[in-house]
């Protein structure tokens, strides 16, 4: 069956291969590019970027080679109120979030495919490293590669309509695939890091919008031990740049344990401390049947993480996941991903945990 495919070419290899075996496939596709910032030369270049103009002319001479039509849609004002404003908000509140995660939910599968549906498209193709089968969201082939955790806030109303052309192949047989197709990309370096921080200096970023708010790093027994310029510039887990003034009495490394916004202070302690067994999440999306009661599952808690046996059941509003074995540094605002083997069972936002030594 022929389908009208709405293809996001961001100017990079995955995408612009993914195109053209939609349209090899004998789809009707279009390529459009999503304009995501208002001044794109704030935004990362060369290799480390995603949108930016460069991107933009690449996505359009990809375009030109397969031989579809090719447009610009601004989403600029979309990504800055839904992507960056909430990556500022959710630092300033004491959690690390995941903007490629949030990108997904809010751009590519809400804004650009509300937009396709309105206009007669049946699909929205992209370059992801993840299956589609049935209906079902598995992980891509190339377990390096994989992107099936950033896909699972996709709603599955969202994955009808999605095309993942590139699940079954390895990100290297990709790159030979699109040199044998005459497209420039083939060896154009894979976008890193944060695509809206221009220097990738997240800790500048987040001062220059929120201000120096400076306050007490403390030990577990809340000793100071030194001081901040901000709470949101730390993570859970951090080790580097914490800037103490006082060693630790077994002189081991000092990890981040807890973020404070309310008192603003950042807690630090010994690697153990950061070992969790418990988790809650909430705003669960589920692209499975839900369970009625506590299932075995795995999860996983970032992006190309370590994956946890783990214990699941939603109450309530809420995801609650006891793990088989303690996992370190799960910060609050992350994404905690349900599997059952390959398949992606449910999603939810981290919101709190339990510690092992608590």
């Amino acid at each position: 069956m022929t389908l009208r495919v709405l293809a996001a070419m961001s100017g990079g290899v995955d995408s612009a291969v993914a195109a053209a075996r939609a349209a090899e496939a004998g789809h009707d596709v279009t390529g459009v590019h999503m304009a995501l910032s208002s001044n794109p030369q704030s935004y990362r270049t060369g290799a480390r970027g995603c949108c930016t103009l460069e991107d933009s002319r690449d996505a359009r001479r990809a375009a030109d080679v397969i031989g579809i039509p090719f447009y610009v849609w601004d989403l600029a004002e979309r990504f800055h109120k839904d992507v960056v404003e909430d990556f500022v908000s959710e630092y300033a509140a004491g959690r690390t979030p995941n903007p490629c995660l949030r990108c997904n939910e809010k751009i590519k599968f809400a804004a650009l495919l509300d937009r396709a549906m309105a206009l007669g498209f049946d699909a929205v193709c992209t370059g992801h490293y993840a299956r589609l089968d049935g209906g079902v969201l598995r992980r891509g082939v190339d377990t390096g590669k994989d992107q099936s955790y950033v896909l699972a806030v996709c709603t599955p109303g969202q994955l009808a309509h999605a095309m993942f052309p590139l699940g079954d192949t390895t990100k290297a047989d990709i790159r030979r695939e699109a040199e044998r197709r005459g497209l420039q990309v083939a060896d154009k370096p894979d976008s890193h890091d944060i695509c809206f921080i221009a220097d990738g200096d997240t800790r500048a970023f987040l001062a220059e919008r929120l201000g120096t708010a400076p306050g007490p790093i403390v030990d577990t027994d809340g000793t100071e031990v030194g001081e901040h310029d901000g709470a949101y510039a730390y993570t859970i887990g951090q080790r580097k740049g914490l800037r103490l003034g006082t060693p630790a009495p077994d002189g081991r490394p000092r990890y981040v344990l807890d973020i404070s916004p309310v008192t603003n202070t950042v807690t630090v302690g010994p690697r153990d401390e950061l070992e969790v067994r418990e988790i809650r999440g909430e705003r669960p999306v589920w692209l499975s049947d839900r369970p009625d009661g506590p299932f075995g599952c795995q999860v996983q808690l970032r992006a190309h993480g370590e994956v946890y046996d783990c214990t699941a059941e939603q109450i309530g509003a809420e995801l609650r996941i006891a793990l088989a074995a303690p996992a370190r540094g799960v910060a609050p605002g992350q994404a905690a991903v349900l599997y059952a083997g390959d398949r992606v069972l449910a999603s939810a936002t981290i919101v709190a945990t339990a510690r092992v030594h608590a």
